[in-house]
């Protein structure tokens, strides 16, 4: 008989250790009830990260992990799914590592529509190096970095992402877990690149942002009937102005993903093939990074 999974089978044995009411508790929790949802086998999933509060993440989830460098995290997971496109492969990071640093990577990984999920825990502040700005902090709020006001207009990640191919784009708050843990489903599930951008509140560095500010604003997509397959609507509703924050579905496609199109994967995955060498050359070989 299949073995039952559920939530437990997604936590590892390390405790996460963020402040308490961090919103990334919500995102880790929504995250493993997703994976227990699909019935995906632990071993079958990699979850890869950049650096930041965020990114500590896969430390705590019960499944192959892979702490990687700031904003390479989506680069790392391409690799990832390219050597062996079996896997389910989830990127997570924070808005900083993701929409600063790691931006390129995001940008070209959206374009070749890379069958892996990114899920950006977006707390509009860069947390772990305690405060400053980061690209999604909104216009005028002050911080470490801007104690007069920031003066820079924000990164708008669902608009960039409707503009750089991404297949799949919704977005979620950790204040609303049933939500999001459907949203998560929903991404992994899809068959090409898909953004979940999650409003993930920090109750130590921004006031501004907090889960009362969120509460106030959020609302559904989909229980306004909104096209999910309509670009120019998503395109107008990602444009809301700062009273209102839509979550859910802003838009979903199907296009041929890079691994459908790459010759090289056309013999199966590469991390399952034959090296083509006797296995007196292959232990020789094997040896050698010892």
């Amino acid at each position: 008989m299949p073995e039952t999974l559920d939530i437990t089978k997604y936590k590892s044995n390390v405790a996460p250790d963020w402040c308490p009411g961090c919103g990334d508790f919500g995102v880790l929790v929504s995250l493993q009830k997703a994976c227990a949802q699909l019935e995906i086998n632990p071993k079958d999933v990699m979850v890869v990260s950049g650096i930041g509060c965020s990114s500590n993440l896969p430390g705590f989830f019960g499944s192959y992990g892979m702490h990687t460098l700031h904003g390479r995290g989506v680069a790392i997971a391409q690799g990832v799914k390219l050597g062996n496109p079996d896997l389910t492969v989830i990127a997570t990071g924070g808005d900083g590592d993701g929409y600063g640093i790691g931006i390129g990577h995001f940008i070209h990984a959206m374009r070749r529509n890379i069958n892996i999920t990114y899920i950006v825990m977006n707390n509009q502040i860069y947390g772990l190096t305690t405060g400053q700005a980061s690209p999604t902090t909104l216009f005028g709020v002050q911080t470490k970095s801007t104690p007069e006001g920031s003066i820079e207009v924000p990164i708008n990640p669902i608009e960039l992402a409707l503009v750089s191919g991404a297949t799949f784009i919704a977005r979620g708050f950790s204040g609303s877990q049933e939500q999001l843990s459907d949203l998560m489903a929903k991404a992994i599930q899809h068959k090409g690149f898909a953004l979940l951008d999650i409003f993930s509140p920090c109750v130590t560095y921004n006031k501004v942002n907090t889960y009362p500010w969120f509460r106030e604003r959020v609302y559904s997509l989909q229980e306004e009937s909104h096209d999910v397959n309509n670009w120019e609507a998503a395109m107008k509703i990602a444009r809301s102005p700062d009273n209102r924050v839509p979550t859910g579905i802003f838009y979903k496609t199907i296009n041929p993903t890079y691994e459908s199109l790459d010759a090289g994967l056309k013999f199966g995955p590469p991390a399952k093939q034959r090296l083509g060498l006797k296995s007196e050359e292959a232990q020789v070989l094997i040896n050698s990074f010892k």
